[in-house]
């Protein structure tokens, strides 16, 4: 009878230890995701942001020349 109780609480304990892994190792995966998550929306961020300077420093050139043509003789 002792060694069925006694085996009983080894394995409560090993489901206790097995649960908390598992939620950590969730909890973990979810930390992964939600950082995946955020350096991909900085990636496309950050090349939205360069593409619209590129756009702004293209257009500043274009008036820039735009003047200089128009007040040549």
């Amino acid at each position: 009878m002792s060694h069925s109780k006694s085996r009983e609480r080894a394995e409560t304990a090993f489901n206790d230890v097995q649960s908390q892994f598992f939620a950590r190792n969730s909890a973990s995966q979810e930390i992964d995701h939600v950082a995946q998550a955020r350096d991909a929306k900085t990636l496309r961020l950050r090349e939205a942001r360069l593409a619209h300077e590129k756009q702004v420093l293209t257009n500043m050139r274009l008036a820039q020349e735009a003047t200089n043509h128009g007040s040549r003789p």
